[in-house]
This record gives structure tokens, sequence and C-alpha cells, in this order.
């Protein structure tokens, strides 16, 4: 996502980071930015996880993004602590955002920062923010109350130095959810910030701003634009049309058609924020998510089967929550006369984990204490995937 977001930044366009709630959101999402041949962000919001099984659809977005001829960043949106942000890494996000902006400015930095360290020891760009998009109607009222508070440009620059976030979400007068009335917008306070800043700035809260505005808020700086209570208010457009229509409907026929809704307007905003035809641009320039495979394959000194059984088990607990870790995979030779009798495939989401991993506390209490002492004839070896 940094790759993606910095290439916007000094080529003046926008990438959508737009938020799903469902599988047609997700398959509208990638649509468009197929059709637009643009870049695209796909969001998962915890505020929406009351909606879906984050897990299910972190696997959905991850193939979806495979599959594309586009770029696409997999994103932890409003994530709403440290665990939050690991499980996203760990199940695929290459870009995180932990919503600390309601507190104290202390306490945001502090929090802030330790999640930075974290992340970027996985390879991972932060979103921080600072300042507070409140939100006014619709559900978002609820998940996002109170009221706004405008971002300042000095605790901005304090901010960013302190805690070393990759961008920024400024409040300059935009609300989640649907706008009451006409929106006013700071532009003065987000050209003060963008001069002193020079990183790619966010912004929460798209929905009901004019052409006119998006285009000044991409002039002056901002690079990725957080969207889903227009695609929502599509979709409901479209569901209520067709039960209108048909007041006997069943649930297809119900949701007949969101999709195309959504992509719609996701089309517009592509072409409007200029990430339109970017994607080729984007892959020329930017480095590609690739995993990284820690492979160990070694023998035993016990001839204690329990204790093996026990250390691999403890294992596959202990690393797989380590920040970074995919996946922890242990395994015992098919061939009776195999060399080595055992194994690891432990796979790190991005080359960073390698050494974090290594240094990481409850790895090197596991290698020390269960590991090592039974396993001293061993090989241990880190593979790059080859292909997409």
């Amino acid at each position: 996502m940094q790759d993606m977001l910095e290439h916007a930044y000094r080529n003046g366009y926008a990438v959508g980071g737009f938020d799903l709630v469902s599988l047609d959101f997700l398959e509208a999402i990638m649509a468009a930015g197929e059709a637009q041949r643009s870049p695209l962000i796909i969001s998962l919001a915890e505020s929406h996880f009351d909606y879906y099984d984050f897990e299910l659809a972190m696997a959905a977005a991850e193939q979806a993004a495979k599959r594309g001829s586009i770029p696409v960043a997999i994103h932890l949106d409003h994530g709403a602590s440290y665990d939050s942000a690991v499980k996203a890494i760990n199940l695929g996000c290459n870009g995180v955002m932990v919503d600390v902006s309601q507190a104290a400015f202390d306490e945001n930095v502090a929090r802030t920062k330790t999640i930075v360290d974290m992340s970027h020891a996985c390879g991972v760009p932060v979103e921080g923010e600072l300042g507070y998009v409140a939100g006014v109607e619709g559900e978002d009222a609820e998940k996002h109350p109170g009221d706004v508070i405008y971002t300042s440009v000095d605790e901005a620059k304090a901010y960013v130095a302190q805690t070393g976030v990759d961008f920024l979400a400024v409040s300059i007068g935009t609300v989640h959810g649907r706008m009451q009335g006409r929106p006013v917008l700071d532009f003065e306070r987000l050209q003060q910030i963008n001069r002193a800043l020079q990183i790619p700035l966010v912004i929460h809260g798209g929905t009901g701003l004019s052409d006119e505005q998006f285009t000044r808020l991409i002039e002056n700086g901002v690079a990725k634009i957080n969207y889903y209570t227009a695609l929502a208010d599509a979709a409901g457009n479209k569901m209520r049309d067709n039960v209108a229509a048909d007041k006997r409907s069943g649930y297809t026929g119900i949701v007949s058609g969101i999709q195309q809704a959504m992509r719609v307007e996701i089309e517009r905003c592509m072409r409007l924020w200029g990430s339109a035809g970017k994607a080729d641009a984007v892959l020329a320039t930017a480095t590609a998510w690739q995993p990284v495979h820690h492979v160990i394959i070694y023998n035993t000194d016990s001839d204690d089967a329990a204790q093996v059984s026990h250390m691999m088990q403890e294992g596959e607990k202990v690393l797989s929550q380590i920040p970074g870790v995919r996946r922890v995979i242990t395994g015992k030779a098919v061939q009776a006369d195999a060399r080595y009798r055992y194994s690891w495939l432990i796979e790190f989401v991005h080359e960073n984990v390698i050494d974090s991993y290594r240094d990481h506390p409850d790895h090197v209490a596991f290698a020390n204490h269960l590991f090592r002492p039974v396993a001293g004839d061993r090989i241990s070896i880190d593979f790059s995937q080859t292909s997409r």
C-alpha cells in the first residue's frame, strides 16, 4: 500500500479505500477496478465486523487481489487495538490503521508508535489519524460518535515525527456517514498540513463531497479517500426498487443488480479522483507483496515421541501468534529412510519478518527451551515466492 499511495501522492491523484460489508461489495470493487484499470484498496473496517466474519472476508479479499490484473492493497480500517493490527497483518493486510483519534495527543502518539514499530517490522505501512472525524447520520453516527475535532498543523508535525506513521488521516470538516447540508472544508488548513508533512494524506468520510471539493483535496496532498456510505446507499436503493417491483422477491431477487449499482459509483470515483488508467504505472514501480517461507528440516536427539509431539504443538500455538507469521505447519517425513525426519514450514508476510521473528521474545524462548535442546541436527533457510 505504501508504494501505491506514494505513487498517487507524487502524481497528483487519489486511490479509493472502498469498505466492504459483503461479497457483493468485494466483487463490485474489483470489477470497477478492472474496468477502469485503476489501483484500489480493499478496506475492512473493524467498526463493520458485526456484519461479517473478518477471517472469512480476508480470505476472499486476498483471493480477489491475487486473481486481479490491477494493483490491489488490503487495509485494516479503524482497527480497535494493537491486537487487531497483529491479527489483520497475520491474515494478509498490507496496510493498517488503528484509530486512537479520540484519545489525548500523548496517548494517541504512544499507542500509535507501538503499532508502527510492530507493523514496520512486518513490512506493513501504518495510517494514523489526528483530529476526529465524527459520524452525523445513519449507521456510522453510532460507530463514530462525538464532535468533529480539526487537525492542528503543529500537532500533525509532532505526531508524524514521533510516531513514524506513513500516511495521516486528517480532520478538516468531513464526517462519516451522510452529510447534513453542504459540507464546508478547511482547505487552507489542509494545504498547511500538506506543506508541513509531505506525506500522503487520507480523507475519511468522502460521501457527500462535490466534484470540486474532491479535486481540491487531491491538489492539497490527499492520496487516499475512504468511501463506504455512498456504496451502501446505492445497494440499498437498488434493493428497495427490487422489492417495490416485486414484493414477493426472495433473497436473490432483492439483491439482484446491487453489484452493478455500486460499480457505477466506484467507477465514477476512480475517474474523478484520477486513479483510472494508473494501474500499469503503479505495477511498473511498486514492489509486489510476496510472502517468505521459513523452512526448517531437522532430526531430534530424543526418542521420546511424546516430548517431540509436545514441542511441535507448542510451537504451532506460540509461533503463529507472532506478528507477521501467517501460518505454522509442522510435519514428519513420509519415507522411513529420509535424511531428515521432521520439518517446519512457517510463512512470513514479508521479508522484514525474518529479522523481527528471529528476535521476538516468544520465538527466542521457544527455540532456547523447547526446540534447540532436542533438534541439534537441522537446516534452516528462507525462500521468497518466485511467481505471483
